[in-house]
């Protein structure tokens, strides 16, 4: 398996609506413990076919206004001076740095002679990239991000290797933003090359020769970078040591400058894989013979209704993932030169459980099945014979990391589990043994808690998988602080995973819930469609009735329930604590997408639609949108759980406005006296790359708040 970028799709236009009026300066009372900064309102309505809907705080959605700014620092002052008194909080934050500082390290990464992999001491703001020469090599630095920015909010990643070993193209992405920059280092010397390409979104290098491909687009406007809809993603064949100017267009679809288009380069040099999306389900498939002139391209699969990814090219044939006829996919055999559906020869048919994932490697073909949320993982020959299954270390946890080029002996995996951190493997691939590669040292005792999987019933009668987690002998009183964590969307499985962070909650006597929801990838295509477009309210009714079910089975009741989510999580929380507020004590909607009717006029929002669907396309799709927006369900005069809205001023996936709006909103509506506050971090973006101490400092503020609403003291 040639190392390539594969990009993730998962994943707004600014609108003026007038001049903007003068910031009052009176606060509103919500009750005795805060008083919030006056949102001031705009008359602001909008028809969709034939009905009228407010944005009365529109005006929130142009975030570089100076009134905005002005906002965003009245709403922190309001947040951090409540989070900074609450008791616990800096006990919370010491306990929480001392189960952080351990040493991580991530799998290694061959290249020729060299080794890399990635390194944090314990609480360095991002972790350090090394080069060792063998496994036995001295580890030298390769790569320090945090030597690049004095608060640790510029991320570097490795993005593959030159095909002769000399050169490793790196990304860089600087406080959050999806935006990219692609650099080339000499891996000999670990120097730049100069080589420097701008305004890369959602790709990375797939080399070929003395160059590598990429995907781009055009340069925004001043003032617009994080706000303003990205359209017209084209692809670049970039030369090293020529100008960026001079990179060669290799790909656009002029006709249709929404769909978003990443590559691939087969193991064997022999061809270019091309995948072009309307959004963020389904995408077409293309590929050209790298030893012909030009740059037309075949279609392989075509079409936005299924997906299929070329996984390798071997004795002139493709080996192909696909859920074409197959909603819990399999993989076949397809030559390139009759790729007729009926010519396919199947290798790994559909079966029983999720594939999650095939991959190549040593000579070997490996299959990655989610087995309720778990992993299996199997062995087998290339044509799919010889099957064995790969010994994990438990029959409940993730595993990942299953792939290497195809002379490679060895690999190496990661498996983790709710109580089981990170551990590294070194993998025989011709034995089969797993020998522990690293093993992290962690200061807790996961033998004290223990984890479970139940199935409960949501509203429409489907069974639906939740993990449970908590100390050995917990008593079923009902009165255990508990987290439901969610996410039901864009085909994404919630698989188990340790955090450190949870160990918080754990030692005081909580419970962690994970409900796999539909929306997700858990169970295949149909699992995820049952929670996509007009049937989006399942995913509400497994989530609910996931609260329901901890609280009628004695593990938490309704003041003793927090329910949390980012992203599309984010939307499962904002629509949840709007319809059931009297069911949750606290609500952490992270980055959430909130106004369901606008939400594909910013950035990458119109990727989405696949997922969601648009109140502008039709009265079928405005109403189910209308019906449970988190923005438009919010009622005046409701007691709503305690809430930290979280969001960032670098969130160009999710813009910060939907949050914004929604905090306004919420914050006008609030009848009770909990705290409904918005917590935004400066220099910070949809989640990933964050530096450690800005993460502790969260971590510190989500107990603290959770913990103190809930009336729970540490223990």
């Amino acid at each position: 398996m040639k190392t390539t970028s594969i990009v993730t799709l998962a994943a707004l236009m600014l609108v003026a609506c007038g001049e903007p009026e003068k910031m009052e300066e009176p606060v509103v009372d919500n009750g005795p413990n805060l008083t919030y900064p006056e949102t001031r309102k705009v008359d602001q309505t909008d028809d969709y076919f034939g009905t009228a809907v407010t944005d009365e705080y529109r005006w929130l959605e142009n975030d570089t206004a100076p009134d905005v700014e002005q906002w965003v620092k009245d709403q922190n002052k309001v947040t951090f001076d409540y989070l900074h008194q609450l008791a616990g909080r800096d006990k919370i934050k010491a306990r929480y740095s001392e189960l952080f500082d351990y040493e991580k390290v991530s799998s290694p990464y061959k290249v020729g002679d060299n080794y890399f992999f990635y390194k944090n001491s314990g609480l360095q703001n991002q972790s350090v990239i090394y080069k060792q020469r063998g496994l036995d090599g001295e580890p030298e630095v390769f790569i320090d991000p945090n030597a690049l920015s004095a608060d640790g909010t510029i991320t570097v990643d490795l993005a593959g290797a030159s095909d002769d070993d000399k050169y490793m193209a790196i990304t860089q992405h600087e406080a959050g933003s999806d935006w990219t920059q692609i650099r080339v280092m000499n891996i000999e010397t670990g120097k730049e090359t100069g080589d420097t390409l701008r305004w890369v979104k959602f790709g990375g290098a797939a080399w070929h020769n003395d160059g590598f491909f990429y995907s781009r687009y055009p340069k925004p406007a001043a003032g617009q970078e994080f706000s303003a809809t990205n359209e017209d993603h084209q692809v670049y064949y970039h030369k090293l040591g020529d100008p960026q100017s001079k990179d060669q267009l290799i790909y656009r679809n002029a006709e249709n400058l929404n769909l978003y288009h990443w590559c691939s380069v087969t193991e064997d040099n022999a061809y270019l894989i091309l995948y072009a999306a309307a959004g963020t389900d389904g995408y077409e498939c293309y590929f050209k013979d790298l030893s012909k002139p030009g740059w037309e391209f075949t279609p392989l699969f075509t079409g936005f209704s299924n997906k299929s990814s070329v996984l390798h090219h071997q004795d002139g044939r493709f080996l192909v993932q696909t859920d074409i006829d197959a909603p819990k996919y399999r993989v076949v055999s397809i030559d390139p030169k009759n790729t007729a559906k009926d010519a396919w020869i199947e290798v790994i048919p559909q079966k029983e459980h999720l594939l999650e994932g095939a991959s190549t490697g040593g000579g070997k073909l490996f299959a990655t099945y989610l087995e309720n949320a778990s992993n299996r993982v199997y062995k087998m020959n290339m044509d799919g014979s010889g099957v064995e299954e790969v010994k994990l270390p438990d029959n409940t946890g993730s595993a990942g990391g299953f792939g290497a080029k195809m002379e490679d002996k060895t690999l190496y995996y990661t498996f983790t589990s709710f109580t089981y951190p990170s551990t590294i493997y070194m993998y025989d691939i011709e034995s089969g043994e797993s020998t522990v590669f690293n093993r992290p040292n962690v200061k807790f005792k996961p033998e004290d808690y223990e984890s479970k999987q139940v199935f409960y019933k949501s509203k429409d009668g489907t069974e639906v998988p939740m993990f449970i987690v908590h100390k050995k002998g917990l008593e079923l009183d009902g009165n255990n602080p508990t987290l439901l964590y969610g996410y039901g969307g864009f085909n994404v499985s919630l698989t188990p995973y340790f955090s450190t962070s949870n160990i918080i909650l754990l030692e005081n006597g909580g419970v962690y819930a994970v409900a796999n929801l539909r929306g997700g990838g858990e169970f295949g295509e149909d699992w995820h469609k049952g929670g996509m477009l007009a049937d989006k309210q399942n995913v509400f009714d497994d989530f609910i009735a996931a609260a329901e079910t901890l609280i009628n089975k004695g593990y938490t009741s309704s003041d003793k329930l927090a329910i949390a989510g980012g992203s599309n999580g984010g939307l499962l929380v904002g629509a949840c604590m709007a319809q059931r507020p009297e069911l949750f004590k606290v609500a952490f909607p992270a980055v959430g997408v909130m106004d369901m009717l606008r939400y594909h006029r910013f950035t990458v929002g119109g990727a989405w639609i696949p997922e969601f669907g648009c109140a502008d396309s039709s009265k079928v799709q405005f109403d189910y949108l209308h019906a449970y927006s988190p923005l438009h369900n919010l009622k005046e005069g409701v007691d709503y759980p305690a809430t930290m809205v979280t969001t960032a001023d670098h969130d160009d996936r999710v813009v910060p406005a939907h949050s914004f709006k929604f905090a306004a909103r919420l914050q006008a509506c609030h009848s009770g006296s909990d705290p409904v506050i918005i917590r935004i971090q400066e220099k910070a973006g949809h989640g990933a790359g964050k530096p450690t101490a800005v993460t502790i400092e969260e971590q510190a503020d989500k107990w603290a708040f959770m913990f103190n609403n809930m009336g729970v003291e540490l223990k």
